[in-house]
């Protein structure tokens, strides 16, 4: 048993074992009260997935009979969210979503509309997430005047949704997107990678990879198509098939390889060096924090990374500072977080996973001093 005062250095995951086991519980026991498969409560308690949403930590303590804060940290809990820490504009986001079926206050022509898109777009890989929330509403409504639109308009909703942790909101913006495309093979494509997205972070790993799977076989870009065998690679390894995972993965490898140009007006980043990160991915997410590592080191210093959009990079390092810490290796991990701050500083700030991530070596007694910022940035302090 762990030793009390060491319980500080555990990640959540040990913690929420540790606890099921004093309650008498086994895996399945917690997984049926939660409504969770016993895979997901088994990848929860070996780190690879993140507990990056409040409301399940709490929904999990409600269960193990705690109070959340000896989940997030025995001595004192960080708190769930603070004003270093909240982006105002999802209560927006929901009411547009919730007015789907409404005219357009004012007609928009097409073409203005597009620029918008486009502009969403940008602002979301260059991971200004407050300046998109502010604009989505108003996108929301332009583009239902717009069939081509609505569908990538929706998209990027879901996309930015995950991001801050709103999978069940997500969820709903990436199936609207679907249902926008209905007819046009290659938007569906696209808005099923939202869908995956959605599932995943939802938890629900299975259902992203029939659905992933499903819109590869008809998808006729090669970068739609690539990136949703990747998300169907990493929803297999959720899912503990690692065989699975490197295969879908070496499709992908193969349709990258064969990729010409740099087009991306899907605006899925697709190529090689995505392929890299997506392997190390699954190796993160079946649990081998070391081989994960090795890939992580190895992608970074090819020069194909450096031209990945700033989201792209920054989400990557929080994984990369996951692997890090997973393997042993606070310092890397610390470092990983800070230079993640440097590329896309919301990424880190708003984030529940990075949030989370950065309680944890904070909260470990060995931070180095850039996480010790980050933690006082984010309202991690005690």
């Amino acid at each position: 048993m762990t030793r009390p005062g060491r319980e500080r250095d555990e990640p959540v995951g040990r913690r929420v074992a540790r606890w099921r086991v004093r309650r008498r519980m086994t895996q399945q026991m917690l997984a049926d009260r939660l409504g969770k498969s016993k895979s997901w409560v088994d990848k929860v308690e070996r780190g690879v997935r993140n507990l990056d949403r409040y409301s399940v930590v709490q929904e999990i303590a409600r269960v193990l009979r705690l109070d959340p804060a000896e989940l997030l940290d025995p001595r004192r809990p960080p708190p769930p969210s603070s004003a270093a820490t909240t982006l105002d504009g999802v209560d927006a986001v929901r009411a547009a979503l919730a007015h789907y079926h409404q005219r357009p206050a004012r007609a928009v022509p097409a073409d203005e509309v597009g620029r918008h898109v486009t502009h969403a777009w940008l602002t979301y890989q260059h991971a200004h997430y407050a300046h998109l929330l502010r604009a989505l509403p108003a996108l929301l409504d332009a583009a239902h005047a717009t069939a081509s639109l609505l569908a990538p308009a929706y998209r990027i909703t879901a996309s930015v949704l995950v991001k801050l942790g709103e999978a069940d909101l997500a969820w709903l913006a990436a199936d609207r997107a679907v249902a926008a495309a209905t007819g046009d093979p290659i938007r569906t494509g696209a808005a099923t990678i939202a869908v995956a997205q959605a599932l995943r972070a939802l938890g629900r790993d299975r259902l992203a990879l029939t659905a992933a799977v499903a819109a590869a076989g008809t998808a006729a870009d090669d970068g739609v198509r690539g990136t949703l065998l990747l998300q169907a690679a990493m929803a297999a390894a959720g899912c503990g098939d690692g065989r699975r995972a490197g295969d879908l993965i070496d499709h992908a490898a193969a349709l990258a390889d064969r990729r010409a140009g740099t087009d991306d007006s899907h605006h899925t980043a697709f190529g090689p060096a995505t392929v890299r990160l997506g392997r190390f991915v699954s190796a993160l997410y079946v649990g081998d924090a070391a081989q994960a590592v090795c890939l992580h080191e190895e992608a970074v210093r090819r020069d194909d990374w450096r031209r990945l959009p700033a989201e792209h990079r920054a989400a990557h390092l929080i994984d990369a500072a996951r692997a890090y810490r997973q393997a042993g290796d606070l310092t890397a991990a610390g470092r990983a977080l800070a230079e993640a701050d440097t590329i896309a500083p919301a990424e880190v700030r708003y984030r529940p996973a990075a949030r989370t991530l950065i309680a944890e070596i904070a909260h470990s007694g060995h931070a180095a001093a850039s996480v010790a910022r980050l933690a006082a940035l984010v309202g991690l302090t005690r």
